[in-house]
């Protein structure tokens, strides 16, 4: 079994077919298929069932995509373990960071971070949390941004938590009020995020908790957009405390959401298990240094941690 035909399984799956993940590692969309027909010839079972021009995966399929993560992941792991053997002065960090707080969180820590390791190249990745997540997972990058709780399959290392801030048009009835809740806003029309942000999971969870069931009248990915459709009057939205500050407007208030489990808590994540390279390790030790503990409980990995 070869680990290029369970990369190129591994993409079609991920991209949903063999076209796509053709055009996501740069091959032809034959020399995927016949990668996918030899594995399959290999194993003696169909891994795939096509239909039209998508596949599913069949129940073998999905034993043997799950551990073809796990095997991609660990020759990753290999790779960058056997250069830093071998004392290699330049290397990587391949970082995964979402649109919400980047700015004001990690932007900071680039300039400190070249000034000390000049050598060192971080290839950034943008995506919201879920797809960041699987990144991790399948060993396409180090570390990555993320709202806590994350699933087992991580380590973290806090990084900031803010308390939620309910935008509220100016002539809301809640607008000049101390605090609010989701009862309180049950007649209002929310404004999100679209999906693929972590701060989704996060109200969900809690609508869930408090059996409420919100009216999502809009969905952007722009945050100066969602301000400005709260102006608008269309509805109520919900950012972190210190991105809601620097989103100032006339025609928004900035209510703070009263609401148990909806602290915006972000965290560098890591792979369980997985091996953290020199540079990511230099990278999670800048952050406690510029953030400290991260106004919540430090989980890290300690042991790879304090051999910086």
């Amino acid at each position: 079994m070869e680990l290029r035909t369970l990369r190129a399984f591994v993409e079609v799956v991920r991209q949903g077919g063999f076209s796509q993940a053709a055009k996501a590692v740069f091959a032809t969309q034959s020399t995927i298929s016949k990668a996918v027909k030899q594995l399959e010839e290999e194993l003696g079972v169909p891994l795939l069932d096509r239909v039209g021009h998508k596949s599913k995966l069949t129940a073998a399929g999905e034993i043997v995509y799950r551990r073809a993560l796990t095997m991609l992941a660990e020759r990753d792991d290999l790779v960058a373990e056997l250069g830093e053997l071998r004392g290699l002065k330049r290397g990587s960090l391949r970082l995964g960071l979402p649109p919400l707080g980047s700015d004001t969180l990690f932007a900071p820590l680039f300039a400190l971070y070249r000034s000390r390791y000049p050598g060192i190249e971080i290839q950034l990745v943008e995506h919201g949390s879920a797809r960041l997540e699987e990144m991790i997972l399948t060993g396409e990058l180090d570390l990555a941004g993320s709202l806590l709780p994350v699933a087992e399959d991580f380590e973290w290392q806090s990084v900031h938590a803010e308390p939620l801030m309910a935008l509220l048009p100016a002539a809301h009835p809640l607008a000049l009020a101390a605090s609010c809740d989701f009862i309180s806003l049950a007649d209002s029309p929310l404004l999100l995020f679209e999906e693929g942000f972590a701060l989704n999971k996060v109200l969900r969870e809690a609508w869930q908790q408090r059996g409420v069931h919100p009216a999502i009248v809009a969905r952007s990915g722009q945050i100066d957009f969602l301000v400005g459709l709260v102006a608008a009057g269309m509805g109520v939205a919900f950012l972190p405390r210190m991105i809601a500050a620097q989103r100032q407007h006339p025609g928004v208030a900035r209510v703070l959401l009263d609401e148990p489990a909806t602290s915006w808590h972000m965290a560098l994540v890591w792979r369980r298990g997985g091996y953290l390279s020199h540079a990511a390790r230099a990278w999670l030790a800048l952050s406690r240094e510029v953030h400290g503990d991260g106004n919540g409980r430090l989980r890290a990995g300690s042991d790879q941690i304090a051999s910086i």
